[in-house]
């Protein structure tokens, strides 16, 4: 019931923060927001809050990280998040758990990369590392940099929890946390491309994309 009255706190209807309430662990988190339909932004871009993402019945990786990090409010969990930004990619966000001292990540994604983390990982640095040889665009390495962790209560959950418009206020203050590099210049000029059976496990998707250049980018 905890969690319920504080979902309704944040801006959530009492049965948006029932149903995210029922996710007590990390693992049922990760699981929801797997099989919560892709977002693929047919009618222009969007940052859909937690409860328009309920509603609308669909998510992409940053809104599904922000129903993530909401979930683990609701069960008791600091509402963290990080993104990693690429070149000549698609950023990526993810929200992250810990268990004990050893971190974990939930994402939202499509592809067969770029998913879960189990909480083994000793720092976020150390976790968003593992993320380094997936992070691809073809044959492309493009992973570059990520945000310091963001603690969403730092924000007012009126722009992410309940906001009946595009949350880009939000997403432009995680966009805007310090960075860290994650390779130099000259270690990303020597970067051995992935390989074709790599290349050719991208085709795979969880959810069936309108067509291929979205499949691409989701």
């Amino acid at each position: 019931m905890r969690g319920i009255a504080l979902g309704v706190r944040l801006g959530l209807r009492r049965r948006e923060a029932a149903l995210l309430a029922r996710l007590r662990t990390p693992e049922r988190i990760q699981d929801f927001v797997s099989a919560f339909p892709t977002n693929f932004e047919s009618g222009g871009d969007t940052c859909l809050s937690v409860a328009s993402a309920l509603r609308a019945g669909h998510a992409h990786c940053l809104e599904g990280a922000f129903v993530a990090a909401c979930a683990l409010w609701l069960a008791g969990a600091p509402p963290l998040l990080v993104e990693m930004q690429a070149t000549g990619d698609d950023d990526h966000a993810v929200a992250l758990f810990r268990r004990g001292r050893h971190w974990g990540a939930i994402s939202k994604t499509n592809h067969v990369w770029l998913r879960y983390r189990d909480p083994i990982y000793r720092s976020p640095r150390e976790l968003v590392m593992s993320y380094f040889h997936e992070y691809t665009r073809g044959p492309k390495k493009t992973l570059r940099s990520h945000s310091r962790v963001f603690d969403m209560r730092t924000l007012d959950p009126a722009l992410w929890v309940s906001n009946p418009d595009d949350c880009w206020q939000a997403a432009n203050a995680l966009s805007a946390a310090r960075r860290h590099p994650i390779v130099t210049a000259a270690q990303a000029r020597r970067l051995k491309p992935r390989d074709e059976m790599e290349t050719r496990a991208n085709a795979l998707l969880q959810h069936r994309a309108p067509d291929a250049k979205t499949a691409l980018k989701y």
